[in-house]
């Protein structure tokens, strides 16, 4: 099939960013699509001892929890140094899923203007049943069907995307999830564009990116996997800047459509930015050992669950699960299920009327690079109650104590349902007048940000999911959480 000419991709994203869309001219009649998807499909989750999981074990050797096929996941142990941190020794639970899955995103313009194809999808970790998720969320053992249950549909438009003339790979990138409960976890973020028909199955829905950034408001509706690929969306670029511009204004919001122009200039270019992170990756030391889950030290299994000494932290608990309208109907699993909600958040500056977003290296025990870029603020506030005071984050009172008037996005947004039970944390995006920056601190633009992504293991999935949430504020200055949560009250 000829691909007509269009556009640049990026210019055709940014229109989208400014769009309500075709399939559902207001939210108010998705909400009413959501509702009806939901009274037809059903997700029984029942909480069950580790020990009661059909299909699981514990290996009597070495205490870790394994499926009878050997394929999904483990549950195992990791003993991890890190001479330079306030704790400089501790051992964990970590789920091991080597595997890389497809998270994809399918997008075809309507009336010219691109539309994402977005799931309604249940997963036995979500706090409130349905979220949105993107097209296609498999892992490997998903999608080769070793559960021996139904196709992943609109799989093929990813698999066979470089072969398909009537495709065009939009973002294709290798990227790790959260590096505190997985064990060098990576998954492929796509968005494939199709020019061709696609088939519209129960379940599924199309929205434009504009629509998509005004329901990242709503509490715990678009889900991790789909934050994550939004991110990877390409969003910057002095034609999309002039995009941008014919929308709505305010200081900030030109400060951030400013940021996503690479002709505008950052604090720091790019080869610094670079060169900061190799030498933080350079100096820090960090050593994780995989151990058997039974040697774990200050954990221990109990009530059906593994726990810490102190409660906190978290715990790997059992799962039962019943589900309509799934590729499997039925099964077990264990979990991590957090003690406390989280608190991620950006704290942002107007330098020189560009907007830029104050970044962190973190580094977590399951990287695979050591560190990786995260939000200003990324941690369970209560965990500090547990850890010497030199431990409780930079900047957390910064967030936590902010005016309203400088909170320019909040939302509770819950984590990836599929392995965490109940994970949620308050997404935050919050301006300052801070001058200083610590080494392990620098600001960057968005169009810096954006060019990070393109690359694997730079920028985590805190950071990822946040980037999102901060550009939805080109298209919905104004629109708050607190508007979300009426919103969710249609649902």
């Amino acid at each position: 099939m000829a691909v007509i000419s269009r556009p640049p991709p990026r210019v055709r994203i940014a229109e989208s960013a400014l769009s309500n869309g075709c399939q559902f001219t207001r939210l108010a009649d998705f909400h009413h699509w959501l509702a009806d998807v939901a009274e037809r499909t059903r997700m029984d989750v029942e909480q069950v001892p580790l020990e009661a999981m059909a299909g699981w074990a514990r290996d009597p050797a070495t205490g870790n929890i394994g499926h009878h096929s050997g394929r999904f996941f483990t549950v195992e142990g990791i003993d991890i140094r890190y001479p330079a941190h306030p704790v400089t020794q501790w051992t964990q639970p970590i789920i091991n899923q080597g595997e890389v899955g497809i998270l994809g995103i399918l997008v075809k313009e309507f009336d010219g203007v691109p539309h994402c194809l977005m799931q309604a999808k249940n997963e036995p970790g979500n706090v409130n049943g349905l979220q949105l998720s993107p097209t296609v969320q498999a892992t490997r053992s998903n999608y080769t069907r070793v559960h021996q249950g139904r196709p992943v549909p609109y799989l093929d438009y990813f698999r066979d995307a470089f072969e398909d003339p009537s495709t065009r790979v939009l973002a294709d990138v290798r990227q790790s999830e959260q590096g505190a409960w997985f064990y060098r976890k990576r998954n492929r973020n796509m968005v494939v564009e199709v020019f061709g028909d696609v088939e519209l199955i129960d379940g599924y829905c199309w929205l434009t990116l504009g629509q998509l950034h005004e329901l990242l408001t709503v509490p715990d509706l678009v889900n991790m996997d789909a934050r994550t690929v939004l991110s990877c969306l390409p969003f910057s670029g002095p034609e999309v800047t002039g995009t941008l511009n014919a929308g709505m204004g305010g200081a900030f919001r030109e400060a951030l459509v400013r940021s996503c122009d690479p002709d505008e200039q950052g604090v720091h270019d790019s080869m610094e930015i670079l060169s900061w992170i190799t030498e933080i990756r350079t100096r820090t030391d960090v050593f994780t050992e995989q151990i058997p889950l039974g040697a774990l030290r200050r954990w221990h299994w109990a009530d059906g669950r593994i726990s810490h000494d102190t409660g906190g932290f978290f715990d790997v608990v059992g799962v039962s699960v019943e589900a309509a309208g799934r590729e499997v109907g039925s099964w077990a699993q264990p979990m991590i299920r957090p003690v406390g909600m989280g608190v991620i958040a950006f704290l942002v500056k107007r330098i020189g009327g560009v907007l830029h977003v104050l970044t962190h290296t973190r580094a977590e025990p399951g990287y695979a690079d050591v560190v990786e870029l995260a939000p200003t603020v990324q941690c369970t506030p209560e965990t500090y109650d547990l850890l010497p005071p030199e431990a409780r984050p930079r900047y957390l009172d910064e967030v936590l104590n902010a005016d309203p008037s400088r909170i320019r996005f909040e939302s509770v947004l819950s984590e990836e349902g599929g392995r965490f039970f109940h994970a949620r944390n308050r997404y935050m995006v919050v301006e300052t007048d801070l001058e200083a920056e610590d080494p392990e601190f620098r600001w960057l633009t968005v169009h810096q940000l954006e060019d990070l992504l393109r690359h694997s293991y730079y920028v985590n999935v805190q950071a990822r999911s946040l980037s999102a949430c901060l550009l939805s504020l080109v298209g919905t200055a104004g629109v708050t959480a607190t508007a979300g949560t009426e919103l969710l009250a249609t649902r």
